[in-house]
């Protein structure tokens, strides 16, 4: 369901999703609705039948589906996300903790991208939206169990404004990407 964060435990699913024009894909039918292949091409970068292979491994692992109720006519072959949040489980098995860790710094490869862009064009952007946009940085000092539960809070708020549906949306909506991190600022022996 899109919006509930997916918890990734595969190995495989983690490094399916990591590949970067995967990510782009994704991303884009998340943040855009429904495309066809020829149409994630473009944002991708790819040829549409590599495009096409590219979300048939993404939706093996149910990241993404075929909507067909979305197509113009009888020809297209749309897709959509079938979900637009991921959460990867770590420290039970090696192979999980690479793949996740690959998948982490893929996605934050690519958000580094997007707020360079954005950030090399920041003037050209209304000034409501120059100074809407933007992050903060805060410590916290919490357990593990009040970490848990932060970040759950967050999500959940977050989820308020997702909108996936367009007649949800007020006017002057527009997708921004919303990213945090929850980084321990200790050695692992302070914790121990």
């Amino acid at each position: 369901m899109p919006g509930n964060p997916l918890k990734l435990t595969d190995p495989r699913a983690m490094r399916a999703l990591a590949h970067p024009a995967r990510i782009a894909i994704w991303a884009h039918l998340g943040l855009r609705g429904p495309a066809t292949a020829t149409e994630c091409a473009e944002v991708a970068g790819l040829s549409p039948s590599a495009c096409s292979y590219h979300l048939r491994a993404l939706a093996k692992y149910g990241f993404v589906e075929e909507d067909p109720d979305s197509a113009a006519d009888g020809r297209q072959r749309p897709w959509r996300a079938r979900v637009v949040a991921v959460e990867t489980e770590t420290g039970h098995d090696p192979a999980a903790d690479v793949a996740a860790q690959f998948l982490v710094e893929n996605v934050r490869v690519a958000v580094e991208e997007l707020r360079a862009q954005f950030e090399g064009r920041r003037s050209e952007f209304p000034v409501e939206w120059q100074r809407a946009a933007g992050g903060s940085t805060d410590v916290v000092h919490v357990t593990p169990a009040e970490l848990t539960e932060l970040r759950r809070r967050i999500f959940e708020l977050a989820g308020e404004y997702r909108r996936f549906e367009a007649a949800e949306r007020p006017a002057g909506t527009l997708p921004v990407l919303l990213q945090y991190d929850a980084i321990p600022w200790f050695e692992p022996e302070e914790a121990r």
